[in-house]
């Protein structure tokens, strides 16, 4: 007869005890430590009596399976995922709780299941009723769309079911809802979410159809549950944006059939999400010229180049201790690019407060905006506008020189098509030497030390 045995895991970080503690040593999360009881058959030891079977080897050359990918119907699903859906594949969708998620896989599952070589489509609801789903159905316009709609919690019972089906597409919203009877935890608990997950993929991977995982995210904006659930899965998606603006960023953390950190852009209205195919434009739709503390960048986000508009405010600080705000970007390595205008250039902001902002709600992370943030900094300061024609680009180091980056010549072809005329960029090298923007229309300034900026405002 199976033995049950105590376990004591953390629901933050996985992190498992022998017994309860009111801190988990691993995280440093309070009374995250929670009991799982477990069944222990006596065979899960390797020095048991169960005997395993010899695995066969293979050479490294030989034939591979072609992937044949299901195109979405939405051109930045595709884009994300890597040129469209692999079958048999995994994909974990977190985000904020209301920021979209059910809302975009249900345009997915919605879209696929009404094209003319139909895709049979299960969409399988865990938090709302089917009434509410419908309700949403309904204001989204795919009321009448042919997608096979279910409310369940049960792994079990939805496993049995999807063996009698043909699905293509399945979509669990959301895997924290979801439990197994074999685990005595309650449903979101580790095992639970780590079980289900187990389950559902090794299903997906025997039949072949492409499983949509929806993620609650902690307060930090991790996904929860086990970091080995991300481990588990073959793309994860992070759905990011603000409540205060209307744009939203799909962004690949993680792809085995694609390229990752590539960002799918869409625009929440009255319809659901529409995708925006030109979101340089759209970001900077808004932008207001000559007007000091306000500086172009051209970044590249995956294979795609992003124009947006970096706004710094400098104002003199009433406190022995200078304010640093920032929205969009990594607070620290504001403070290392003040650090260096200081220490090389002189200028002080020791009595100053620094507000950084990133126009229109997008998260950059790309070293290559340090030279727009200093460029944004010193015209707040100066009050003195930069051109409102000119993107600038460029990695600066604790030396203060200016670092090349990567694909120059694509960010400055996404500039001459939005209309820019001029460009601050770092000294070339490699191919992007070669060209350094000579086959489009605009005028290159290279700055190869941080001493140049001051040029630009005197």
């Amino acid at each position: 007869m199976a033995k049950k045995s105590s376990t004591y895991v953390c629901q933050n970080c996985g992190a498992t005890y022998s017994r309860w503690e009111g801190k988990c040593t691993s995280c440093g999360e309070w009374n995250s430590i929670v009991e799982e009881i477990s069944k222990n058959d006596g065979f899960s030891k390797i020095n048991g009596k169960k005997e395993g079977h010899v695995i066969d080897f293979v050479p490294l050359k030989g034939s591979t399976q072609t992937y044949s990918r299901i195109l979405s119907g939405i051109k930045e699903i595709d884009r994300v995922t890597g040129g469209g859906l692999v079958p048999g594949s995994v994909i974990l969708v977190g985000g904020d709780p209301g920021i979209g998620k059910s809302t975009l896989l249900l345009q997915v599952c919605a879209g696929l299941a009404s094209r003319d070589d139909k895709y049979s489509c299960y969409y399988i609801s865990g938090e709302e009723a089917i009434d509410q789903v419908r309700i949403r159905a309904e204001r989204l316009g795919l009321a009448d769309r042919p997608v096979n709609l279910a409310s369940a919690t049960d792994v079990r019972n939805i496993i049995t079911t999807l063996e009698k089906t043909e699905a293509q597409v399945v979509i669990i919203d959301s895997i924290q809802t979801m439990y197994l009877d074999e685990v005595e935890s309650t449903p979101g608990s580790v095992g639970q979410v780590r079980a289900c997950a187990y389950e559902l993929i090794k299903l997906a991977k025997r039949k072949g159809f492409v499983l949509f995982l929806v993620g609650h995210v902690t307060k930090q904006g991790e996904i929860a549950g086990p970091r080995v659930l991300e481990h588990m899965v073959d793309t994860v998606l992070y759905f990011e944006g603000e409540r205060g603006h209307h744009f939203r960023i799909l962004r690949a953390v993680k792809n085995r059939y694609g390229a990752t950190d590539e960002i799918g852009v869409f625009e929440m209205q009255d319809k659901g999400l529409v995708e925006v195919e030109n979101p340089s434009a759209l970001f900077l739709a808004e932008r207001q010229g000559n007007i000091s503390g306000s500086c172009v960048f051209a970044g590249i986000e995956g294979s795609r180049p992003l124009l947006v508009e970096i706004q710094a405010l400098v104002s003199p600080s009433g406190y022995s201790t200078p304010k640093r705000a920032v929205v969009g970007w990594d607070s620290n390595r504001l403070s290392m690019v003040l650090a260096v205008l200081e220490a090389r250039c002189g200028i002080n902001f020791s009595t100053h407060d620094v507000y950084l902002n990133i126009a229109g709600g997008l998260k950059i992370t790309e070293p290559a905006a340090d030279l727009a943030v200093a460029m944004a900094v010193i015209s707040s300061l100066t009050n003195k506008p930069l051109p409102a024609d000119m993107v600038v680009f460029g990695e600066i180091g604790l030396s203060g020189e200016i670092r090349a980056v990567s694909q120059k010549n694509l960010r400055l072809k996404e500039a001459q098509k939005l209309g820019f005329a001029s460009a601050i960029t770092p000294p070339a090298f490699g191919k992007d030497k070669k060209d350094n923007g000579k086959s489009y229309d605009l005028s290159c300034y290279e700055i190869g030390n941080v001493h140049r900026l001051i040029n630009w405002f005197n």
